[in-house]
């Protein structure tokens, strides 16, 4: 296995800051595709200019993380693909360790770095068990891990399917590994390969608070979504009815005390989450002055 075998993709939006970290811990001799969701013209130029590996689309419209991802793994034409969030770098050898690890299995769906997952993703290892298998650099096999860095066996996608194109922002990667595991694939975590992750920071620092009311409004919309997905309306309309509830009488409370700017913040929640139960899709977007 060489680096033709393996294309990296990074979905993002206003990352100019945080990206050119993660791209300086790549080899220029692996393939790069960004899909950049702002329609800067400047920053394709100024990538592509600065990282001769990378190629930079933009498409018309943002299309957020899911079809994002999607356009740029329809572009993937080597055997293995990897999924990264622009605000994560790479471990040294980090890459060299997923060709050595794949030499040794075959049969898996998506390969996770080493990075903090829940021992109640565990699938078929022990919790009791876990800490010392990842001390000896052994696989372990996972229902879910997290969707900042993960490897993509591209044959076993064919059938699967990638990500589902009707989320914007939040649940991808969780439904993503429960449709492979519906397939009856597999999904280990690699202790032998560290990519480290900052978290929260893959747009701009001075964006982040613009960007609030879309998160939220995403957050609410995408949760009911995927529950009504696999358990049925009812079900789904069961499990959000807290955050219902919570985000209708604090919208009420801050009203009353005038604060406008938590006001809006659960309207947007209330929003997110009355287009979701309406089947209206997820067409919320931030504006950015």
């Amino acid at each position: 296995m060489t680096n033709k075998d393996l294309t990296i993709i990074i979905t993002t939006f206003h990352s100019e800051r945080r990206i050119e970290n993660c791209l300086n811990s790549i080899s220029h001799d692996y393939r790069v595709i960004i899909i950049e969701n702002s329609r800067n013209i400047d920053f394709k130029n100024n990538i592509e200019k600065k990282f001769p590996n990378v190629e930079c689309f933009i498409p018309l419209t943002n299309l957020g993380y899911s079809q994002g991802n999607n356009l740029g793994l329809e572009k993937v034409k080597t055997k293995y693909s990897l999924i990264l969030n622009p605000d994560t770098k790479l471990e040294k050898n980090a890459l060299e360790n997923f060709f050595e690890r794949i030499k040794k299995i075959k049969d898996f769906a998506i390969l996770a770095p080493r990075y903090g997952q829940s021992y109640d993703d565990v699938a078929s290892t022990d919790v009791s068990q876990l800490t010392e298998k990842i001390k000896k650099k052994e696989l372990v096999e996972f229902n879910k891990v997290k969707g900042f860095a993960m490897f993509l066996n591209m044959k076993k996608f064919s059938r699967i399917g990638f990500f589902d194109h009707k989320f914007f922002m939040f649940f991808e990667e969780i439904d993503l590994c429960r449709r492979v595991k519906n397939h009856n694939e597999k999904i280990f975590l690699d202790p032998t390969i560290e990519i480290e992750h900052v978290g929260g920071e893959s747009v701009d620092e001075d964006l982040v608070k613009s960007l609030e009311f879309t998160r939220n409004w995403h957050w609410m919309w995408s949760t009911f979504y995927y529950h009504k997905k696999y358990d049925g309306f009812l079900i789904a309309f069961i499990k959000v009815s807290p955050k219902f509830f919570s985000a209708f009488f604090k919208k009420l409370f801050y009203q009353l005390v005038r604060n406008s700017v938590k006001k809006n913040f659960y309207a947007n929640r209330l929003s997110g989450l009355k287009s979701s139960i309406l089947g209206e899709p997820s067409w919320h977007r931030p504006t950015l002055d």
